[in-house]
């Protein structure tokens, strides 16, 4: 092979364990630099019935990237920017914050923000259809990808577009997603580009993609609005959804992450159980109008309106950032703490059950946080065990709001993908027959089941290695 085969433990252990806290192992890691070196090691693994897990940035929450024997490949040397007009053509290695530096520079922007966007590749982002805030008003990642350069399981390199047709011999799925937010699962696609999009690695891998860029507003702000309790919380979120222009994000914080912020800034008022931050987009000569539109809601709301956080200059928005980033600091300092991994949801379910999925997220009795999307009935709830027992509990609670969630029409991801640890659930969404469906365009691109065995589907091929 022209990448080396690196079998030094200790530079492989820097490849066995993701965001998920959990940790696999490795005979080896391959870090090729080109698209054939790729195909070149993706055939010789069919020849040699070798797994094969691919590995970006490691910001998953799944365990997708974690490898379970086989060889580990990762791709940050698959670099390359360029932008083209309004597209832009990139490397999987390239992460999303070098994506924006560089469109901002050209008055573009890319609307794809998951929260680890600073970090997180491309290429794993198109992996697993990710999101994040923004997808409120603009959508997951497969909406602005518009071609993709693919090495597929055996070997063969493909450039693919919406107009490149599935081979007839590809049994694609035919399942039906919830009409939920979701990255769960095999999309039922009439395209291979839509087909890779959210296959988590187990199909094939995206070394490059061309991407469509925006125009970058004239002006954003924020409004961090307060609620002294859930009730008045959901009014006003009700009231964003519909006010016009549409938002970038309506997000969620509860009564335990108003707790972690006020550990950093103290004055935050003891009233508030519930704030709800919004961001939109606009021009300079309507701002102040689209501001008191959000401030009149807010009030009419019942929010505490003296001390709603108003952020659209570098300060305030500096401590709007610094409000955000005290919620998941206080979380990894408790887990710290307990010595124990989370347990979070990923759950999303229609408009109709929003409110009857928070009252089960706020009925649970173990410590946990709630945050998240609420303008996509998307929340994750994060339970935070303090020994093995109650994480053997918080995993049974976990499967309990899976069960609500679906019951309302929700789905397993709304934007991690299932991965690893979700494998064993995916059963409960898409049915027997799903399961057969995805298994069967599996075994058609990628036989010996050597890319990514354990992520989304359970491998019914026992390894050696």
């Amino acid at each position: 092979m022209a990448a080396a085969l690196v079998t030094d433990p200790q530079v492989i252990a820097g490849y066995l364990r993701d965001a998920s806290n959990t940790t696999g192992h490795s005979e080896g890691l391959l870090r090729p630099g080109s698209t054939g070196e790729i195909a070149e090691i993706f055939a010789l693994a069919q020849l040699k019935n070798m797994p094969i897990t691919l590995s970006a940035e490691r910001t998953s929450t799944t365990g997708g990237p974690v490898p379970h024997g086989g060889w580990v490949l990762s791709t940050e040397r698959l670099g390359g920017l360029e932008i083209r007009g309004d597209q832009l053509r990139v490397g999987a290695a390239v992460r999303l914050g070098e994506i924006q530096e560089a469109a901002a520079e050209h008055g573009l922007f890319y609307p794809p923000d998951p929260t680890s966007w600073e970090s997180c590749s491309v290429g794993g982002t198109i992996a697993c259809n990710a999101s994040g805030a923004r997808s409120f008003r603009y959508g997951p990642t497969r909406p602005w990808v518009l071609s993709a350069e693919v090495v597929w399981a055996d070997g063969r390199i493909q450039e693919v577009d919406r107009q490149t047709p599935i081979p007839a011999d590809w049994p694609a799925p035919s399942w039906q997603p919830p009409g939920v937010k979701n990255a769960t699962g095999f999309y039922p696609a009439d395209n291979l580009l839509d087909l890779i999009i959210g296959s988590e690695g187990t199909l094939g891998l995206v070394t490059a993609a061309t991407l469509r860029l925006l125009p970058l507003p004239e002006q954003v702000f924020s409004v961090l609005a307060l609620f002294p309790d859930r009730r008045s919380g959901l009014d006003f979120v009700h009231q964003a959804r519909s006010l016009p222009p549409k938002p970038r994000l309506i997000e969620w914080y509860d009564a335990n992450c108003l707790a972690l912020i006020r550990a950093r800034i103290p004055e935050l008022p003891a009233q508030a159980r519930v704030a709800v931050w919004v961001e939109q987009e606009t021009d300079l000569e309507n701002e102040d109008n689209a501001i008191w539109s959000w401030a009149e809601r807010i009030a009419a709301c019942g929010g505490l309106e003296d001390h709603t956080l108003l952020a659209h200059d570098p300060a305030s928005l500096q401590k709007l950032l610094h409000i955000r980033h005290a919620i998941p600091a206080g979380i990894n300092e408790q887990v710290a703490r307990n010595g124990m991994p989370k347990v979070g949801t990923d759950f999303s379910v229609p408009d109709s059950g929003l409110e009857e999925m928070m009252a089960a997220y706020d009925s649970v009795q173990m410590d946990h946080v709630l945050f998240g999307h609420v303008g996509d009935n998307h929340l994750h709830l994060n339970l935070l065990p303090t020994d093995p027992e109650e994480l053997k509990a918080a995993w049974g609670i976990w499967e309990a709001l899976y069960d609500r969630a679906l019951s309302l029409g929700g789905t397993l991801s709304a934007e991690h993908g299932v991965g690893k640890l979700k494998a064993p659930y995916l059963r409960k969404l898409v049915g027997a027959q799903g399961i057969q469906e995805f298994e069967a365009l599996k075994r058609a691109i990628d036989p010996a089941w050597i890319l990514g065995r354990g992520t989304l589907l359970a491998a019914p091929i026992t390894t050696s290695v």
